[in-house]
């Protein structure tokens, strides 16, 4: 099984039969990719998102495109200290004709304030970075999640526009902080 880790944190890309078993039965995903179970709290607004995102965007995209799925799918975020999930992190896709992609990510609630997002997030830009085609990772999130916005500031997206209640962030290739 493929995967990329940081100091505390391993990175599991998800291919189309991992989501298939996450859509149906996340125990049973855990179980497959041999971690421990988790208890995780997300947000109902991240849950419902999550859920759009893997029935409309990951499922098809993944079948779509097999060899690229790095790109189209959520990667599992699991603290090796108790080899359990804590979240998931990934792109919005191959990097278009400007070499650039989104990124998304959301982290269980009671693992919040450890620093794990911001340690994520500088672990997937650095494996994303690593590819000539990517030049800029792209991030939004709302303007009342002050969490959020410290995570992409101390991973070293600069803000560059807000609109309707969203502040939008961009990484230029060699700006990132990653380890």
């Amino acid at each position: 099984m493929y995967y990329i880790e940081s100091e505390r944190l391993k990175l599991i890309p998800l291919n189309y039969e991992h989501l298939l078993l996450c859509k149906n039965n996340r125990p049973a995903l855990e179980k497959a990719l041999g971690l421990n179970p988790s208890t995780m709290v997300i947000d109902a607004f991240y849950k419902a998102e999550t859920k759009d995102a893997l029935q409309n965007f990951w499922l098809p995209n993944t079948k779509l495109y097999p060899e690229l799925y790095y790109w189209y799918t959520s990667w599992e975020i699991v603290l090796k200290q108790t080899n359990t999930s804590i979240g998931g992190i990934g792109f919005g896709g191959y990097p278009d004709d400007y070499g650039e992609t989104s990124i998304g990510y959301v982290v269980d609630q009671q693992h919040w304030g450890f620093g794990y997002a911001t340690e994520a997030l500088n672990t997937i830009s650095k494996w994303g970075f690593a590819f000539t085609l990517l030049k800029a990772l792209k991030a939004d999130t709302q303007s009342h999640n002050l969490l959020s916005q410290r995570v992409l500031i101390k991973a070293g997206f600069k803000h560059t526009d807000s609109k309707n209640g969203l502040l939008y962030y961009r990484l230029p290739k060699g700006n990132t902080l990653a380890p």
